[in-house]
């Protein structure tokens, strides 16, 4: 083997396994091994002169060993290295011991009784390498058979769903720590229970102090009505939050202290009030306009027709 690989390709080989094998047991994060724990990189590095070391001392015991062989030991030692690979004793070793192929000269001791029209048939066994390879099948299928069907380990297909699900949870889990991405382009408004009631939690131990606990409005507008100074609907309610209210006399920017995410969920729990009526609301802003979400229909003049004859039949009195 020594003399197959050359040492400037044997040594080099040799490190990398080791260093490959290293960096795949140990479990180094998004740094190599060698870099974040040093007593792995003193390992490699005295694992290299070892190699070469040891190289250096069979070099040496190979020019002590060859100055001691006679002229002739020497001629034949040189005729075996100049050989090919093919005609080696080594590469002729391990074909022989694959194959168990007889040569030409020994062919009549496996030659059969058997003659169709003078061709003759030899009695040669199976190459060594196809029954192995024979028996591992068998082997392997014999611990399938085990493992799968009668101890009822995971098959591919449950291995598939529980690979999804870890990956599931292992971006729920970066999510936790992820950089919140949330913006007022990319906003939308929450409906469902949870978001609403973690907004409201939110809202209650933040926004209180200037909209009191039902949004009625005290050093901060009114939030129920349909009255906004910067625009009302997600987007800007949004924005709002995050970006501060009206310069000098506005709300703060709470961008720096509450998360985009958590602002959505504040955003969506105050729109969710609309229309609730709190009890001595603050009087609107002069600056506040009447919002009109965008897509909604504009009222008809029969609609508003309806509207004041229903005032008025709510407005007279009902005789008893």
């Amino acid at each position: 083997m020594k003399k197959l690989i050359p040492s400037y390709v044997r040594i080099p080989l040799i490190f990398a396994i080791v260093f490959a094998a290293l960096e795949y047991f140990i479990d180094s994060g998004d740094k190599p091994a060698f870099i974040k724990y040093p007593m792995v990189s003193i390992f490699l590095a005295v694992f290299l002169f070892l190699l070469i070391a040891i190289e250096i001392v069979l070099n040496a015991i190979d020019k002590v060993t060859y100055h001691l062989l006679t002229e002739e030991q020497k001629q034949q030692l040189n005729e075996a290295q100049s050989l090919p690979f093919t005609e080696s004793a080594f590469y002729k070793g391990v074909v022989s011991k694959l194959t168990r192929s007889k040569g030409i000269e020994q062919e009549s001791d496996v030659m059969l009784d058997h003659d169709y029209d003078g061709i003759k048939e030899l009695d040669n066994v199976l190459p060594p390498w196809w029954v192995y390879l024979f028996y591992a099948t068998v082997l392997f299928a014999g611990i399938y058979l085990v493992r799968f069907h009668m101890l009822g380990a995971d098959n591919q297909a449950l291995e598939y769903t529980k690979s999804v699900e870890e990956a599931k949870l292992a971006v729920a889990e970066y999510q936790k720590s992820a950089p919140d991405l949330m913006t007022k382009d990319k906003v939308t408004l929450l409906t469902d229970k949870e978001s609403l009631a973690q907004g409201k939690a939110i809202f209650q131990n933040t926004c209180v102090a200037c909209h009191r606990a039902d949004a009625g409005g005290q050093i901060g507008p009114n939030l129920t009505d349909d009255m906004w100074i910067n625009g009302g609907g997600i987007k800007n309610v949004f924005n709002t939050i995050m970006e501060g209210g009206r310069d000098g006399k506005g709300m703060q920017a709470w961008k720096s202290t509450i998360k985009p995410t958590d602002i959505q969920k504040i955003a969506s729990y105050v729109l969710s009030l609309q229309g609730s009526n709190p009890k001595d609301p603050k009087p609107t802003e002069p600056e506040a306009k009447k919002w009109v979400e965008e897509g909604a229909p504009a009222a008809t003049p029969a609609d508003a027709k309806a509207t004041d004859s229903t005032k008025v039949a709510d407005a007279t009195p009902v005789k008893k």
